[in-house]
């Protein structure tokens, strides 16, 4: 497997994206399979967004500051997913807004999902190269295993603070 950092991260977005397309090929009535897809959603984003914001932008933002603006965008999508998340957190799938609520979640997560792949990713990759992107890709595997699978764990939550703080 893998450590290369940008490679970690396309394997989660792939999850993420499968989990979003069997989401919006449920059916309007298939409030069970929806609720258990938002419920797997939520836990991929939360890891996902965690070892981001705890590794992979921290680095990037010290070794590269040319792409300081790209990183503190990316802080922001975060904190709007999450507060999508947190919303969906408590509602059932059969709440009038839920399906519309999870469908705005992921257009905003698809649409920073394509700018990392396009955009960011690139430069990353073309700055940092193989080695130092296979230590960060170590250091998110390690923050991986202790990564919040709900947003309301302390860690998680501190993540969400720290948005609105910082």
């Amino acid at each position: 497997m893998s450590t290369d950092a940008i490679v970690l991260l396309k394997e989660d977005h792939k999850h993420i994206l499968k989990t979003f397309k069997d989401f919006q090929d449920a059916g309007d009535d298939a409030h069970k399979t929806k609720g258990d897809l938002v419920d797997r959603m939520i836990e991929l984003l939360t890891v996902h967004t965690y070892i981001e914001n705890e590794v992979m932008y921290p680095r990037v933002r010290d070794l590269l500051p040319e792409l300081e603006d790209d990183v503190l965008e990316s802080y922001e999508e975060h904190h709007v997913a999450d507060v999508l998340v947190m919303e969906l957190m408590g509602m059932k799938p059969t709440d009038e807004r839920f399906t519309a609520k999870t469908t705005v979640l992921i257009e905003n997560v698809t649409h920073h999902i394509e700018e990392e792949e396009d955009e960011w990713f690139p430069k990353v990759r073309e700055a940092l190269g193989r080695k130092t992107l296979q230590e960060i890709g170590a250091e998110m595997l390690e923050a991986k295993k202790k990564a919040p699978r709900s947003p309301a764990q302390p860690s998680a939550l501190k993540k969400t603070i720290d948005a609105v703080i910082k």
